[in-house]
């Protein structure tokens, strides 16, 4: 059986990943997917089960970092594309264990580009490396303004200064290789299937046990928040029609303060489970050293450009993540 495209997605277990997976395999029958996942803690292979046995999926169990197994993917299989996704990204483990991280998010988009480099040099089949980056390696912005595509890196974190690192990395094997490359930085995303370590999953799961549910700081660090499969819209978007060498940001103009985003999810929760004054349940922490304060996205050249909008407002999509939590922690 003959494919048009063979892409490689790396982290295609994870959060993020796993949602694209499942499009472009249920979606593009003439494209076969090659999905990488070290099936780290944040993984979740049960999520894609239901991919396995697809004629046009392969599910390899790997690390990125392993640069004699991402040889081996690409004398197996005619990559022409990869979305990379695979990354560590909770920053709190950077911060305790920044090393990981290095490895993984740095080294391992190296050895991805090293073989796309060696691979795609002499062939005249058409390429992309798509790597999907954060917000978080603008740093952070004060009470106005947004992160635009020429906004500078300034990253504070050992996790942001990883991606940043990929993302220079990215660029700089385009510029010097012409490697065809597509950088997309997004917002926070948000939806089903998220770990537990990150705010959302993390508070509803406290809810339901009667446990603290720890803020940082006085609440009031800002993050924009986008629906996983609008995010996931956008890729497929990119990827099809972003034009090479170009950079798009991607956010659904939704800034909530951490505070006030606990404390409609404790609404919402006790509302749907008969409970009554989560609330109670918040307790204050010390801040995160170098904790960003505010991160908005402004996404008006790939809505202006390539007709990408938000599907699912805010209230929408979190009613959608509640109730899939409240199914899986029962």
């Amino acid at each position: 059986m003959s494919f048009d495209k063979y892409i490689l997605v790396t982290g295609g277990a994870g959060f993020i990943g796993s949602h694209l997976v499942r499009k472009f395999v249920n979606n593009y029958k003439n494209y076969f997917i090659i999905n990488i996942d070290n099936l780290t803690y944040a993984s979740n292979i049960e999520s894609i089960s239901d991919l396995e046995g697809k004629p046009n999926y392969k599910f390899i169990k790997g690390d990125i970092a392993d640069k004699s197994l991402i040889k081996k993917i690409f004398n197996q299989f005619a990559i022409d594309s990869i979305i990379h996704l695979a990354a560590e990204s909770h920053v709190d483990n950077s911060i305790e264990n920044p090393l990981i991280f290095v490895q993984t998010n740095i080294l391992g988009t190296i050895n991805l580009l090293e073989e796309a480099r060696l691979k795609w040099s002499n062939s005249k089949s058409s390429h992309l490396f798509y790597g999907i980056s954060t917000d978080e390696v603008f740093g952070s912005l004060n009470k106005n303004g947004k992160f635009s595509e020429s906004s500078p890196y300034l990253p504070k974190s050992p996790y942001s200064a990883s991606k940043a690192s990929a993302d220079h990395f990215i660029r700089a094997y385009g510029n010097t290789y012409n490697i065809p490359y597509i950088i997309s930085n997004c917002s926070n995303n948000f939806g089903p299937n998220q770990h537990v370590e990150k705010l959302i999953p993390l508070t509803i799961n406290n809810i339901l046990n009667r446990k603290k549910i720890p803020i940082y700081g006085d609440g009031q660090a800002v993050r924009d928040w986008i629906f996983v499969l609008d995010h996931v819209d956008a890729i497929d978007i990119i990827f099809h029609q972003g034009k090479i060498g170009e950079t798009y940001n991607v956010g659904a103009n939704t800034e909530k303060n951490n505070l006030n985003l606990v404390k409609e999810i404790c609404l919402l929760v006790d509302k749907k489970k008969n409970t009554s004054n989560s609330e109670d349940l918040i307790q204050f922490v010390a801040d995160r050293p170098g904790h960003d304060m505010r991160y908005a996205i402004d996404s008006t050249k790939i809505m202006n450009q390539l007709k990408w909008f938000p599907k699912t407002n805010f209230e929408k999509g979190l009613n959608i993540t509640i109730d899939w939590y409240l199914e899986k922690f029962s």
